[in-house]
């Protein structure tokens, strides 16, 4: 696949076939799809690229499938449907978007097809509908952003996290993380609900707030939790969601800094993203964020088809593939995210 992608949204005439590289003439591949939660987000065209070339490596065959605009799990279902019904595919890779609703409706027509989950796994009830997950440690990936959080308010603060939908199961995930990093506790026994000043920590009345993953609604969620009297000392985004149009963030959110900075404090703000352009990090060096945490697109979706591959030619599989996610700072090189 040639040129390079916009950073968050992709036209729908250029996807409505899925994804798909040139293969080797006289090839006969094996055939695989990543089903997204939204096709026209470039999260998922990056996983889809990743995982063509990997496959177009091999000869084999990668394509990018999912519903387009605004992401719901019922437009989710009717393409998941889709293409277990297809008899042309040897494999299938499902971000989740609803996990319960995805278990009850399309993926009863599951087992013919060897399925993985991808970037957003099942929950744990519905696990056994899928041979293997691959991308992050979502868990661990929450526990990360919350380490990033410490390092700035080391004495904690009071803390908001905008995530995408409140079924996202990954985004689920990072909120747990984000909460039993910032409490000291891992354990399962109620220490993972909201915080409430423990070591220092809160959260505000109204967060979590939740955008859908749409750029515009990010922006506008973050420009309220900007808005003065807001007294937030963190802010934890869950996605890039309002970095997509950098210009656009820019425009939007500098003069709400600039005008927090002429009272001598403003929250400091952390975002997982997927790809770092020259846009993206001159946010960060002109301190309108103050970190990034990764999150490795391309190489989520090669995994993704050599779990695949593996699966069908019979091959023993783990139950789960980790890809390592790289903080952002400005002024230096981008590391390995430390381990929480």
């Amino acid at each position: 696949m040639k040129g390079s992608l916009p950073l968050c949204r992709l036209s729908a005439a250029g996807l409505l076939c899925g994804l798909l590289l040139a293969l080797p003439a006289g090839a006969e591949p094996l055939r695989f799809a990543l089903v997204a939660k939204r096709m026209d987000q470039s999260f998922y065209a990056m996983a889809g690229e990743g995982c063509a070339e990997a496959a177009q490596a091999e000869g084999d065959t990668c394509l990018l499938l999912g519903p387009l605009g605004t992401q719901h799990f019922r437009e989710q279902n009717k393409v998941l449907r889709q293409t277990l019904a297809r008899n042309d595919l040897d494999g299938i890779g499902l971000a989740v978007t609803h996990s319960e609703w995805l278990a009850k409706h399309a993926l009863k027509g599951a087992g013919r097809i060897p399925l993985i989950a991808f970037n957003s796994d099942l929950a744990p009830a519905e696990q056994h509908l899928r041979r293997s997950y691959v991308g992050l440690d979502n868990l661990r990936f929450g526990r990360q952003l919350a380490m990033l959080a410490q390092r700035f308010r080391p004495q904690g603060g009071k803390l908001c996290i905008l995530s995408g939908g409140i079924q996202n199961t990954n985004h689920l995930e990072r909120i747990q993380g984000i909460r039993q990093q910032l409490r000291g506790k891992r354990t399962e026994d109620g220490a993972t609900g909201r915080l409430k000043g423990e070591n220092g920590w809160s959260e505000a009345n109204r967060c979590p707030l939740y955008d859908n993953n749409d750029p515009a609604i990010a922006r506008l969620r973050l420009a309220t939790l900007l808005a003065p009297g807001s007294q937030l000392d963190v802010i934890l985004v869950l996605g890039n969601w309002p970095l997509c149009e950098a210009d656009e963030y820019r425009k939007q959110i500098g003069p709400l800094l600039a005008e927090l900075d002429k009272q001598g404090w403003r929250p400091v703000i952390i975002v997982a993203t997927h790809k770092m352009d020259a846009a993206q990090r001159a946010l960060l060096d002109d301190g309108l964020a103050q970190a990034y945490l990764n999150m490795e697109g391309r190489e989520i979706g090669r995994q993704s088809y050599r779990m695949l591959k593996r699966l069908v030619q019979g091959e023993p599989v783990p139950e789960k593939v980790f890809v390592a996610s790289h903080v952002y700072l400005p002024g230096v090189p981008p590391a390995i995210a430390p381990e929480p």
